[in-house]
């Protein structure tokens, strides 16, 4: 996040107001903005940001209110707080609001920004997005695929947010384009080949697949509504491999620090799941919608820790009012679900991990419809890929702690320090000791 940020003043400059036009409309419209904080000539608030950027944006509305200014360069910034003022943007506004803020380093690193994450609101993203969710996201396709998960999206994902080097980020982009272009290319190729015999076709087709073999069949269909091609494929698979994946990883990570914090619910969890699954058994996916605790602790883990804590930031389409103050057409809008879910007006002992909370809770749901809980975003721009994300992080969930007891290193202590990043991570990994639970050891192998 910080790298992104900062690279607003290089590209602004470059892009937008001169300093006579930012002056001219500083001293004309300011009164019409939200407060905020001062900054400097040119640079405005950039020298003053922090690494923990999420945190330091809390505390500024702490100063300034629910909602508040501050300019990077000649770019105004604005962040919301509370839930009142997301329900303008993601319910009442959704349309205006709909687009995402794209730096020059996302477009690269979108193949062009015609992926679904980040590419413009329009009939193009409806039907880049209609496709993802109506057949790669069936109920028959997530059952047929394989993860395309591995150890190399953890390095395409760190190497998004470089942190200081402004002049390299660019180029940090084109050479992650380049790695993943190596890594998908011959993946590509490979299920193009085997695609083009028509009898592996027959048998494939009741076989295990993975997203990329779903994509190149619908490539081929002449009836889905939008013309696919190699770009727009590699751009779907870079949302899963960047968005899915090191997002998963990191809550993954967060669940079971908050856990192994706290012995007596690992242990509910656990109990839960002897009781659903049976020390006999391994857990499967039709387990799932019974662990109901577990369910809760995911929850309560992504209120406190959500992933990305200021959403994707958002561009008005036109002019608009939000609690009262004129928001130009062009803002960087952020949300900010981090201060929102941890609002001591709304959550009751906000800093406290109690799962409890979220037991036997209709409204409490991933869907974003409760301004209170938005951990995947809300309205139109919510997170494509949420009923993916939600059955692998419960399924990779209840695997680790119905298979394994978990404990700390001896003389260890949890660690639960924030680092800084677009994704919200551990500041150090966590290292935890597992010891089989399971009544044979065959169901491990």
């Amino acid at each position: 996040m910080w790298g992104l940020v900062v690279n607003e003043v290089v590209e602004n400059y470059e892009h937008e107001l001169s300093p006579f036009q930012l002056w001219s409309y500083s001293h004309k419209e300011e009164s019409r903005l939200p407060p905020g904080p001062r900054g400097l000539p040119i640079v405005g608030f950039l020298p003053f940001l922090r690494p923990n950027l999420h945190h330091q944006l809390t505390e500024l509305s702490q100063q300034y209110g629910p909602i508040y200014k501050f300019w990077l360069g000649s770019r105004l910034c604005v962040v919301l707080n509370s839930p009142s003022l997301a329900k303008q943007v993601v319910c009442d506004q959704d349309s205006v609001f709909a687009n995402r803020d794209l730096p020059i380093a996302g477009l690269v690193a979108t193949y062009g920004g015609i992926d679904i994450a980040l590419s413009p609101y329009g009939s193009y993203w409806r039907d880049m997005r209609k496709l993802f969710v109506r057949e790669m996201l069936s109920n028959r396709n997530l059952e047929a695929c394989y993860s395309l998960g591995d150890t190399r999206s953890e390095r395409l994902s760190e190497m998004c947010i470089p942190r200081f080097d402004l002049q390299a980020l660019q180029k940090e982009m084109e050479a992650m384009l380049k790695l993943i272009d190596s890594i998908l290319d011959p993946l590509i190729n490979q299920c193009m080949k085997s695609l083009s015999d028509k009898r592996e076709v027959e048998i494939q087709r009741n076989e295990k697949k993975d997203f990329i073999q779903i994509l190149l069949e619908l490539m081929e269909q002449k009836d889905i509504g939008i013309s696919l091609d190699l770009m727009k494929i590699k751009a779907i698979v870079m949302d899963i491999m960047i968005g899915g994946t090191d997002t998963t990883i990191t809550t993954v990570e967060w669940v079971m620090v908050e856990l192994l914090n706290t012995p007596q619910i690992m242990a509910k969890v656990q109990q839960e799941l002897k009781d659903v699954v049976g020390v006999n058994n391994i857990v499967e996916e039709s387990h799932l919608p019974n662990l109901h605790y577990l369910d809760a602790v995911l929850k309560e883990t992504l209120r406190l820790h959500p992933a990305l804590p200021l959403l994707l930031p958002k561009r008005p389409s036109q002019s608009a009012i939000l609690g009262g103050y004129t928001i130009p057409e062009g803002t960087k809008v952020f949300l900010n679900a981090y201060a929102i879910q941890r609002d001591p007006q709304v959550w009751e002992s906000p800093l406290e991990f109690q799962p409890e909370r979220f037991l036997n809770s209709t409204n409490l749901e991933y869907a974003g419809n409760n301004m209170n809980y938005l951990p995947f975003g809300s309205g139109r721009r919510i997170c494509a890929g949420l009923p993916l994300a939600e059955k692998m992080l419960m399924f990779v969930l209840a695997s680790l702690l119905h298979s394994f007891d978990w404990k700390l290193p001896e003389g260890e202590n949890v660690d639960l320090s924030e680092g800084f990043g677009l994704v919200i991570k551990k500041n150090e990994r966590l290292l935890a000791i597992p010891a089989p639970r399971l009544s044979n050891f065959e169901l491990y192998q």
